[in-house]
């Protein structure tokens, strides 16, 4: 059988290095890996009117799951995570204005694009662990660091959300006080320059390692998706894709773990290691469905309670068999 022709967009992370060297290969795929290293210019270029941009690619897990609850059968996806994050440490609040969650009851929020995962992530937490009323939150859509916008405004019936039009950045308006707060995907650039700009949590680490142990969701960011009509035509490139992309991720977890000399600059990496394997287990980054059944189902949940989809699709419908 030939090898199918598939260009794959992604972020040049640790765990894709294998396989855009060409270290690891996937079967029948004659793979050409186009490195993207900024997400939303990667979302964006998948998004365009005149249809995507790659053949596969990183994808936004929200906004994979928000076009496909719409009806949009572009991709499917496969149980790759290329991208996951706590979000803790990116609520960051003017301290002037926010003393204590409660005071987040009616704020107004900068973000940088209302409908972004990692947004929704947030408000989830919000919600569930704060007791916080995202209702009745204002919410200002703009760039942390520019006068501009980030991304295609959102529409959401009976959310308030407005785009920034004020001439300055999120960040400016946090400093001056015209917003309480920011979310988002980023931490705005006066944060550790100006006092009385703090995250929310003082202790990040130990918020997150908490929320961990206590729900079991390590929160995932990115999917990977291939076009559907290359995948109903040739069904064996979603296994194929699959397995290199764990393989290469298998590959980068041990390169990581050889503590001879260390492979990144993180002069702590022995110990954060050893934390890591008592917290996660052998593999802090799992591919595959099961393994991740109760963290999408936590972001389905939200996209939902959220108002980003009007029904919950299930996981053997988002995600195609490998």
């Amino acid at each position: 059988m030939a090898e199918v022709s598939l260009s794959f967009a992604c972020g040049l992370y640790d765990r894709v290095n294998a396989l855009y060297t060409g270290e690891i290969k996937a079967a029948g795929i004659d793979l050409d890996f186009v490195v993207v290293n900024h997400p939303r210019v990667l979302f964006d270029n998948q998004s365009k009117s005149g249809g995507p941009a790659y053949d596969s690619s990183e994808l936004s897990a929200s906004e994979y799951i928000t076009r496909y609850a719409a009806g949009d059968r572009t991709w499917v996806a496969i149980p790759v995570f290329p991208s996951r994050l706590f979000r803790h440490g990116f609520i960051v609040v003017n301290t002037n204005k926010i003393k204590t969650p409660r005071d987040l009851n009616g704020a107004k929020f900068g973000v940088q694009l209302y409908t972004m995962t990692a947004a929704v992530w947030i408000r989830g937490l919000l919600e569930e662990e704060l007791g916080v009323d995202t209702n009745s939150i204002e919410w200002i859509e703009g760039s942390l660091s520019s006068a501009t916008s980030y991304g295609k405004a959102s529409v959401l019936p009976g959310v308030s959300i407005v785009t920034n039009t004020s001439g300055k950045s999120l960040d400016e308006l946090l400093v001056e006080g015209s917003i309480d707060a920011v979310i988002g995907a980023e931490t705005p650039p006066s944060l550790g320059k100006v006092a009385h700009i703090q995250r929310l949590f003082p202790d990040v680490k130990k918020e997150e390692k908490q929320y961990y142990l206590k729900h079991g969701i390590f929160p995932i960011m990115h999917l990977v998706v291939i076009q559907r009509d290359i995948w109903e035509k040739n069904k064996h490139v979603a296994k194929n894709l699959f397995d290199a992309l764990n393989e290469s991720k298998n590959i980068a977890l041990d390169r990581m773990r050889f503590l001879s000399a260390l492979r990144y600059m993180l002069p702590w990496l022995p110990t954060e290691l050893e934390e890591i394997k008592e917290v996660f287990g052998d593999d802090p980054w799992p591919y595959g469905l099961e393994e991740n059944r109760k963290t999408l189902e936590t972001l389905v949940r939200y996209l939902f309670n959220q108002g980003l989809i009007k029904q919950k699709p299930s996981l053997t419908e988002l995600f195609v068999p490998v």
